[in-house]
């Protein structure tokens, strides 16, 4: 690569990462339904066919939106559990704790990015249908905590989960298939509904539900994120005390 290209292609990434900057607030104002390119374009001082050279059409940047969106939850869920060999939770010993590191991720990511959340978690945007390269970034936070219910299981501390659904159980093995993860269906399907209680859980608090219901909301949510880890089948060894809970802004700690 010549440094004449490499200067084209960094300078054609920044202007991509300024229109996509310029979306998010106009998303924040007025929400996805109502995103722009035009509006984009007058926002940022660009003619709209300068602008379709970088996203052809409104699809196309909700798209880029959406992707980034996934990613930087996904990247928070991802960090927030320290190693399993760390002095912060030696051989994965507290499954729990780690499971709800992650919740405590998601939740810190929505709170402060609310309109990417809506975006990604919200009501649907008419018109759009996300393309598959949404899959993978979709993925992350469901991944995260695969591997830890994984690490669980490797280390005999994952209970056995009875399913009793054929047709669950069914859909389970093939998620198991396609995400390539080592879990048994019945504890693929018990995962799959703690990851839709989850999201479920964020959405009431980043979408104003829990107004004058529930005051006390991070530790409302610290406490009900480790119910749904113990109800996949992740346990604390015999004999050990269970770790104190997740401080708020960082890892698990004994």
């Amino acid at each position: 690569m010549t440094k004449v290209t490499g200067a084209r292609q960094r300078a054609r990434g920044e202007i991509a990462e300024t229109i996509k900057a310029e979306a998010r607030r106009q998303l924040a104002e007025a929400g996805a339904a109502r995103l722009s390119l035009r509006a984009v374009a007058r926002e940022l001082g660009m003619v709209s066919s300068a602008l379709y050279r970088y996203y052809p059409s409104r699809d196309d940047l909700l798209t880029a939106l959406i992707i980034d969106a996934y990613d930087s939850v996904g990247a928070a869920a991802e960090s927030a559990v320290p190693p399993a060999d760390s002095a912060a939770d030696p051989a994965g010993a507290y499954p729990v704790a780690r499971w709800t590191a992650v919740c405590h991720a998601v939740r810190r990511w929505a709170l402060a990015h609310p309109h990417e959340y809506a975006l990604l978690y919200g009501s649907p945007v008419p018109g759009y249908a996300a393309p598959a390269d949404t899959n993978a970034p979709a993925s992350r936070v469901a991944l995260a905590l695969i591997r830890i219910v994984e690490d669980a299981a490797d280390a005999g501390l994952l209970d056995p989960a009875a399913v009793g659904s054929a047709a669950v159980l069914h859909d389970a093995e093939q998620l198991v298939r396609r995400l390539d993860v080592r879990l048994p269906p019945a504890a693929m399907a018990r995962v799959t509904a703690a990851w839709a209680q989850l999201f479920g859980l964020v959405g009431f608090e980043v979408f104003g539900q829990f107004h004058q219901v529930v005051d006390a909301r991070e530790e409302f949510f610290g406490l009900t994120a480790a119910d749904l880890g113990r109800g996949v089948g992740l346990r604390t060894p015999a004999g050990r005390p269970a770790p104190a809970p997740p401080a708020p802004g960082g890892h698990t700690h004994r």
